[in-house]
């Protein structure tokens, strides 16, 4: 069957077509120079690498309050978990170009996506963020405060399928603009579907971890994270309610636009 043509705002189709313009053009140069592509086994650029420095240094705009949460994240345990700078800046700035009012994020941590998407809303915005503990976010609350953001973020600790239905259960269906998934994998593909419902024609569903750390190349049977996401990778490239992009930003994340 034929994809249905794109219709969505112009804004958003400009945008979708300089990602793609961008991802094109990495990828030629990579091809005609090899030496200038940086990998990890998983494809990606190294977290540590000079270029992937490169690209912080002449792209990553942080209002110091984010900067702030980040280096307290980063000093957490479980640091690891927070969003990457660049990919959080990337989220905030396709929020701003899609004039987006009411986004959902699934997966907040200690908040440092959710205070970057707060900062681009509007006054009157709103972020429906969705997890089910309490202690991570306690560290981002005050700096949200401090940012003059904290009435934009509406922290819901429960599981995230019981918030999705509840907004579904309101009638608040397809009045959505965005929503930001990075949460436990293995409900990735219930997420997916519930935010398709919630989000608007023309609205976008940001998928993060879509590579796995590269172990979506082989899933393992007893690695149930990684066949979820190969499961939800392969359904989203045929899904015809979607147009998508799938970008090596962070741990690779996917952009699907609600048609």
């Amino acid at each position: 069957s034929k994809m249905p043509l794109l219709s969505v705002p112009k804004e958003v189709a400009v945008g979708t077509a300089m990602l793609g313009v961008a991802f094109a053009t990495g990828m030629l140069a990579g091809r005609r120079y090899p030496s200038l592509v940086f990998e990890t086994p998983s494809g990606m650029i190294r977290k540590n690498s000079p270029l992937r420095q490169y690209i912080l240094d002449h792209s990553l705009r942080e209002h110091p309050i984010l900067k702030k949460l980040r280096l307290l994240t980063a000093d957490h345990p479980c640091g690891r978990m927070m969003v990457s700078c660049e990919q959080a800046q990337l989220m905030a700035n396709l929020v701003k170009l899609i004039k987006a009012k009411k986004v959902i994020e699934i997966g907040v941590f200690t908040g440092y996506n959710a205070l970057n998407m707060a900062l681009v809303l509007p006054d009157n915005g709103r972020v429906i963020a969705c997890d089910i503990n309490e202690d991570y976010a306690k560290i981002g609350r005050p700096l949200w405060k401090e940012a003059g953001v904290e009435h934009k973020i509406d922290l819901r600790i429960k599981p995230a399928i019981q918030t999705l239905d509840e907004l579904l259960a309101n009638g608040e269906a397809e009045t959505f603009d965005f929503a930001f998934i990075d949460a436990d994998k293995e409900n990735y593909n219930e997420y997916y579907e519930k935010c398709l419902r919630l989000i608007k024609k023309g609205g976008l569903i940001a998928i993060d971890n879509v590579f796995w750390n590269g172990k979506v190349l082989k899933p393992r049977k007893n690695d149930s994270a990684a066949q979820s996401i190969h499961r939800l990778n392969e359904k989203l490239l045929r899904d015809a309610r979607v147009n998508i992009s799938m970008l090596p930003v962070g741990d690779g994340v996917t952009l699907a636009f609600k048609l």
